[in-house]
């Protein structure tokens, strides 16, 4: 895992999560900026998701658990659908806050995986 990319996708998924939050808290229904924001942080995990199966045939193995580390990465790649599927759904501004929570649980997936990866000795 690149710190570099670990860096981008905290700051999409705290910047998106503090977005939507904001705007549910503020009584604004999913608008297609928020939902676009969660797919963008969807694009970077399934992007994630190619990094972690490609980073060990190249010799970069993770340092820590492995199951605890794909545990994460696919919890954190369902949140944001399961986020945008219930907005566009609802159309509710809480919607809009639970894709905020969504973004931001992302987040500390993200740190917790990059940690498992890069620091944990196995």
């Amino acid at each position: 895992m690149i710190l570099w990319f670990t860096i981008v996708l905290l700051a999409v998924a705290v910047i998106a999560g503090l977005f939507c939050v904001i705007a549910g808290l503020a009584g604004r229904r999913p608008s297609d900026f928020t939902v676009g924001a969660l797919a963008l942080l969807e694009l970077l995990l399934i992007a994630q998701i190619v990094v972690a199966i490609v980073a060990p045939l190249v010799g970069n193995p993770p340092t820590g658990s492995l199951l605890e580390f794909w545990v994460y990465l696919v919890s954190a790649a369902l949140l944001p659908i399961a986020g945008v599927a219930w907005a566009l759904l609802e159309r509710s501004r809480w919607s809009t806050v639970i894709m905020g929570i969504a973004a931001l649980a992302v987040a500390v997936m993200v740190w917790r995986m990059h940690a498992i990866w890069t620091i944990q000795i196995a």
